[in-house]
């Protein structure tokens, strides 16, 4: 007996259903819901609606874009985002791929450049658009009350956010309370001036200690930051160095007489000292105040930490120190799909949470004020005392150059060399400043893109 299946009006016999079926297998998943849909629907239906099908397929493509964030922290730090980016997956479901900042290479979607890459990528304009732009067009403007003092390089002319500054510090004074004591000093009293903080180094010495003080990155610290906190300026407003004044004539004239007493050692232009710091070879360091997520479990060092001396006998009293650190760049020519991808991982990274983490794990300052209220309420309760030495080193009106002389890679290796030919007995102050000015300028002439805080 014949058996017909009616569907509407429209009657199949179960053998043509049963022969459909047996050949769908042959096809994509995509022909699949075709085929089904002519046991259930007339032909003509069929032509209408099958290519309405296809269209989810785009959308799941879209979806799982994947863009890429370029970077070349050491391996320490690699692992430390790479948790922060399993964590985005985790809670977003969504994804970056990490890879090498390699030079020479095209940006990357997004591009996490430190300080002393900055001013040579960033030369290269059309590599790059601005961030608020990529936001704006992903359907995520941002909406960022940023502090004034992280927005150094980072807004353009009309204020607004061209980069984000994701990993922000300032220099700050970290130091051994085991070793003050033993030294006979203090361990809540950390030194408030330069001149103080000589006769500490003094007892420290006597205490046992070959390297009483270092710092890591001596051109930011000594050279952009003195200066900032001393109110002169280490750069003109066109850009231009003069950094070779008395302030700071004076100030690497006294490390050198440090040096030669053996209250100071250098032992590199990065971040070399802070290691020597953290197996407890020297009391004291000058260096990033994010630096306490590195220091906060060095075996035998209680970690003391205080803003960043200054010299009581300048005109006007400490000013503020400058903050400044890794940012994070958009590259140019991305899709459309990648730039909307990549701009719900800045709002990832722009969530309270997020930004506590990052302070936790890396010691970044946070990038507004309620980000930071929040941070102090519940890192404070942790003894985290760096975040408000930070901040205490930050306050004071003064000059806030958008150029620092350690952002320009080559002024800065200049500047390092010079010196190193102070502290190394080799130079006096004066000649070595007027030397290192001299040659940063020649190289900024050459190249006055370099002078430059931003592209757009």
């Amino acid at each position: 007996m014949a058996v017909e299946i009616r569907v509407g009006r429209q009657a199949y016999n179960p053998r043509f259903l049963i022969a459909v079926k047996s050949q769908m297998y042959r096809f994509r998943p995509f022909l699949v819901a075709a085929c089904v849909s002519v046991a259930f629907s007339s032909t003509a239906a069929l032509a209408a609606k099958a290519p309405a099908k296809a269209s989810p397929k785009k959308e799941s493509v879209a979806a799982t874009v994947e863009p890429t964030l370029a970077h070349n922290l050491s391996p320490a730090n690699e692992a430390r985002l790479q948790a922060m980016v399993e964590r985005y997956q985790r809670d977003t479901g969504s994804a970056i791929k990490l890879v090498r900042l390699e030079k020479g290479a095209a940006p990357a979607t997004l591009n996490l450049f430190s300080r002393y890459e900055t001013s040579d990528v960033l030369s290269q304009g059309k590599s790059f658009v601005p961030l608020h732009a990529m936001m704006q067009k992903a359907g995520s403007p941002l909406k960022l009350n940023l502090a004034p003092q992280l927005k150094a390089g980072v807004i353009d002319g009309r204020g607004r956010l061209v980069a984000l500054p994701v990993l922000y510090s300032t220099p700050v004074l970290f130091y051994n309370r085991n070793a003050f004591r033993k030294a006979g000093l203090d361990p809540e009293k950390a030194p408030k001036t330069w001149f103080e903080m000589q006769g500490m180094l003094d007892k420290l010495q006597d205490a046992g200690y070959a390297c009483p003080y270092t710092s890591s990155w001596p051109v930011w610290v000594h050279i952009d930051n003195v200066s900032a906190i001393s109110g002169v300026p280490a750069t003109d407003a066109k850009g231009g160095l003069i950094f070779n004044a008395l302030p700071q004539v004076k100030h690497v004239a006294m490390m050198a007489t440090w040096a030669k007493a053996n209250y100071f050692k250098l032992y590199g232009r990065l971040g070399e000292a802070s290691e020597k710091f953290r197996a407890g070879e020297c009391a004291i360091i000058s260096t990033d105040s994010r630096e306490y997520a590195d220091f906060e479990d060095a075996k035998g060092v209680e970690l003391g930490v205080a803003p960043l001396p200054y010299h009581d006998d300048v005109y006007g009293g400490r000013k503020g120190s400058l903050a400044d650190g890794p940012s994070l760049w958009v590259g140019a020519g991305k899709s459309a799909a990648e730039y909307k991808a990549a701009a719900k991982f800045v709002d990832f990274l722009l969530s309270p949470e997020i930004q506590i983490e990052l302070v936790r794990t890396y010691g970044g300052l946070p990038l507004t004020d309620a980000a930071r209220a929040a941070v102090r309420s519940r890192l404070l309760k942790d003894g985290n005392q760096a975040l408000e030495a930070a901040y205490q080193s930050l306050q004071g009106n003064g000059f806030a150059p958008s150029l620092r002389v350690a952002d320009v890679d080559r002024v800065r290796l200049i500047a390092d060399e010079e010196l190193e030919a102070v502290w190394g007995d080799k130079k006096p102050a004066k000649a070595a400043l007027d030397t290192a000015v001299t040659r940063g300028n020649a190289v900024l002439a050459a190249q006055p893109l370099l002078k430059k805080s931003q592209p757009f």
